[in-house]
């Protein structure tokens, strides 16, 4: 039903105004501002993002094309470039900062029931990062590689509802396992991490905290079995052992036993064969 408004500002409605005054109101984010209040500010940067514009020019002349549409939109006038940089750059972050994690509440609260492949009544996340190209003579702060400039994006991310609760901005030569040193861990809670974080060191921190989490093993980690669980192989698993690390660093950083699931997945198996990628097995490492 056509209500006279964009989709957008029927979008924007559904956030919480009071909660966003309350963080601007907390850091001053309008003191002594003429044009640009920190709302319209963070109307025009959603706007950006959710029709893809790819510099402040480009949002800019966007903005310019909606016309007399603007203003049903939510935004009060076109904005310039000019301001919207000075904005930017001179604007305290912890106002979006604080707003991120009461939107990261509330989806948590709508997304609390939501049925989960696994049957686990904890929260689970997943961690990564992902690596963005950048060009060296502009980015010169960004070191990745001789001749190149690049930024990581490293994202924890809810499983239950599939939203961003952590996004942390590095340099390219960051090291993905350092980000385990920044964590703060939730107990009981499931992280799943891929092998790049695989630090026994790091990862036995996690155990202290009385979080789990799952990462695949390496071809040369050593362990000693403690004993075997039965497991029905018509499911794919290959094995459920309680093992020990034996390497003599490895067994100084993780002391306590580890649970070691072998697994095999007949239809990845299948697409991998067709690329030539075959791995007959996932090792897959959690603590007790």
């Amino acid at each position: 039903m056509n209500e006279g408004r964009t989709v957008f500002a029927q979008l924007m409605d559904e956030l919480p105004q009071y909660e966003f005054d309350k963080c601007v109101c907390r850091y001053r984010g309008d003191h002594r501002v003429r044009s640009l209040s920190s709302y319209e500010q963070f109307l025009v940067m959603g706007f950006a993002q959710l029709t893809y514009r790819e510099s402040l020019r480009d949002i800019e002349t966007c903005l310019r094309a909606l016309g007399p549409k603007l203003y049903h939109s939510g935004i009060r006038q076109p904005t310039a470039r000019s301001t919207l940089a000075d904005a930017n750059e001179g604007r305290d972050w912890r106002i979006f900062s604080d707003f991120a994690h009461v939107l990261i509440e509330q989806a948590s609260s709508l997304y609390a029931d939501e049925p989960f492949g696994a049957e686990l009544k904890q929260a689970a996340y997943a961690l990564d990062s992902t690596t963005i190209d950048l060009c060296l003579s502009l980015f010169p702060w960004a070191k990745f590689r001789r001749h190149k400039a690049a930024i990581k994006l490293h994202t924890l991310l809810i499983l239950r509802g599939c939203f961003p609760t952590v996004v942390i901005l590095t340099t390219g030569k960051v090291h993905d396992v350092n980000l385990l040193d920044h964590r703060v861990y939730e107990a009981g809670s499931f992280y799943i991490v891929d092998r790049g974080y695989l630090d026994f060191g790091r990862l036995h921190r996690v155990h202290l905290c009385g979080a789990f989490f799952v990462t695949r093993a390496k071809k040369n980690s050593r362990f000693q079995r403690r004993y075997s669980r039965a497991v029905d192989k018509s499911t794919g698993l290959l094995f459920d052992q309680t093992v020990v690390l034996t390497g003599f660093r490895s067994h100084q950083q993780y002391p306590d036993a580890l649970r070691r699931i072998g697994f095999r997945d007949p239809q990845s198996l299948f697409e991998n064969c067709a690329f030539g990628r075959a791995r007959r097995t996932a090792i897959r490492l959690s603590h007790l």
